[in-house]
């Protein structure tokens, strides 16, 4: 099996199921705008939904345009980083891991664009007087894979003389 394959089998295809399962079991049992606390004062589930990007940008836009909008940009960057991932042969599987949440994660929430024209969200994490966005773990993948990206671009010694 060629190496991305097994990539995206062992963690886009999981991490993808995961995502949408979790999505599915929110909308099956929650109305939107009800949850439960798992943590009291610091952790809830809560059934929102986000039409903006991350941290609810761009929710102004027409729902005429929007789906379009985000499934096109979605798609440029899924390509963009599928082909970063083979160019990126001799990369290390910490890259290549990285690399494949973001992928999963921008399919989870295409997914949900596609199916409901919005995102479902449900994570709601705060502290104190302090309330972070509601977000799912598509949303996770693509922080963690983002992160990682910032991480391996500091540490990775250029080749560029300089």
């Amino acid at each position: 099996m060629k190496t991305g394959l097994k990539w995206g089998f062992l963690v886009v295809l999981p991490c993808y199921l995961l995502d949408q399962l979790s999505k599915w079991l929110i909308c099956s049992h929650l109305k939107v705008g009800e949850g439960f606390t798992i943590v009291p004062g610091f952790f809830d589930i809560i059934h929102v939904r986000n039409t903006g990007a991350a941290f609810g940008l761009l929710q102004g836009i027409p729902e005429s345009v929007r789906t379009l909008f985000f499934a096109v940009i979605t798609v440029i960057a899924v390509v963009a980083i599928i082909v970063i991932f083979y160019q990126s042969r001799e990369s290390t599987w910490f890259l290549k891991l990285v690399l494949c949440l973001v992928v999963a994660g921008a399919l989870g929430n295409l997914t949900d664009r596609i199916i409901f024209s919005e995102v479902v969200d449900f994570i709601n994490v705060h502290a104190g007087g302090y309330r972070w966005p509601t977000f799912n773990l598509a949303d996770t993948y693509i922080s963690l894979g983002m992160a990682g990206l910032i991480l391996h671009t500091i540490i990775t010694p250029s080749d560029k003389p300089e």
